[in-house]
């Protein structure tokens, strides 16, 4: 019965879109309002990028030049997360906006997004919207599942959700392995040639809160039931076993990976006080590039960004990050704490925070507990993730404030 149900449902919403767009567009607006992306002025960019193949939880592309031969230079990827879609329509198109000149202008071939992006009571008909305002501009782009999309592990409709996502033909996203936790663990790999990968992303859905089945199968303690959810010891066991194989076939894999709940490493970069409180500055802030005083591991290297909020990780550790140094992995990006932007690397790994997008959702102009900041000094953007022919990263963060 579920793909009977799925078809109506989806192209339900597609016929009531269609029909509206009209009226939406007559009364400029005032109507139909859950056709909120038809007020954003986008146009198609296209893409260099093409699919090599697929597996049930992984796409291999790669970036052609001209003459169809593969290009083995830069593989550039926007990110951003957070976009929080509401009932202020106003402030949706206004991230749409940002989200749309950022592709324009930095001209990405890949583009990430690191959940908490469709969560208004109209979330299924945002979901369609979403999908095809992406599948217009006709780039590549890949989506995890936040703590704010749905609040069960394997409901009906985070499904329905993500199945009108990955039904778009630009959306690499993939349901994965149906026995892991969640909807949304699977693998791109970025190639140099048909027989040479350049690069593996990972993506794993990072859950909600803890639940109680999953903290006694895995000796979590019960009291951080209903606290921030953690990557489980299967999506660990996949990533590794994932890894093996493609070490079996191509050798050596760089690697890099991709969730909305930061894992706790994120919180050995600050420093805390004698009763276990992270340590501020005079402006409410946990620590800036220049200043070694509000941080906690010297030997950690900041390449840039701010932290206004604590890290909001599970807290249990599961030992992913264990893993990937044990695994080659590069760098790991999450989402979720919005007005925190650093980046900084701890025993050779980058830690990235993405830069957020809404303008709907708390950010610097209204974050309790600091003095509300002007717009030019806020934190949305994107975050560029450039993959070099070596399979190294280099990463930057760039404002959407540039647009003012």
């Amino acid at each position: 019965m579920k793909p009977i149900r799925t078809f109506i449902h989806q192209n339900g919403i597609k016929l009531v879109l269609n029909a509206e767009k009209p009226i939406y567009d007559l009364t400029k607006g005032k109507l139909c309002k859950n056709r909120f992306l038809s007020s954003v002025d986008i146009h198609h960019i296209g893409s260099n990028v093409k699919i090599i193949k697929e597996t049930d939880n992984a796409t291999y592309i790669a970036k052609y030049k001209e003459d169809g031969t593969i290009d083995n230079g830069d593989f550039k990827i926007l990110l951003t997360t957070d976009m929080h879609l509401d009932e202020d329509y106003s402030k949706n198109d206004k991230t749409f906006d940002r989200i749309f000149k950022q592709i324009r202008d930095n001209k990405p071939d890949l583009v990430i997004f690191t959940g908490d992006c469709i969560q208004s009571k109209f979330q299924q008909i945002d979901a369609i919207q979403f999908a095809e305002w992406m599948e217009e501009i006709g780039v590549y782009w890949a989506y995890v599942f936040g703590n704010h999309e749905a609040r069960e592990e394997k409901s009906y409709y985070k499904y329905l959700i993500f199945k009108s996502l990955v039904d778009y033909p630009h959306c690499l996203s993939k349901f994965g392995n149906p026995d892991l936790f969640g909807f949304g663990n699977f693998i791109i790999n970025i190639m140099n040639s048909e027989t040479e990968l350049k690069h593996s992303l990972f993506f794993f859905d990072s859950g909600r809160d803890v639940i109680e089945s999953h903290a006694l199968n895995d000796n979590v303690p019960l009291e951080y039931v209903d606290t921030y959810d953690y990557i489980k010891p299967s999506q660990i066991r996949w990533y590794e076993n994932e890894l093996k194989s493609l070490r079996n076939t191509y050798g050596e894999v760089k690697n890099t990976l991709y969730m909305h709940i930061p894992i706790p490493e994120y919180k050995q970069i600050f420093k805390l006080d004698e009763n276990g409180d992270y340590l501020r500055d005079e402006n409410g802030e946990l620590l800036r590039e220049d200043d070694k005083q509000l941080i906690k591991n010297e030997n950690a290297d900041i390449l840039y960004g701010r932290a206004f909020e604590t890290v909001g990780c599970s807290k249990h550790n599961s030992g992913l990050f264990e893993s990937m140094k044990k695994n080659n992995a590069v760098a790991v990006f999450s989402g979720h704490d919005h007005v925190n932007d650093i980046a900084f690397r701890l025993e050779g790994i980058l830690l990235v925070y993405v830069q957020y997008a809404s303008y709907n959702a708390y950010n610097l102009g209204n974050y309790e507990g600091i003095v509300s900041l002007p717009e030019s000094e806020w934190q949305q953007g994107v975050t560029i993730s450039t993959v070099k022919n070596d399979g190294s990263i280099e990463v930057k963060q760039i404002f959407n404030n540039i647009y003012l």
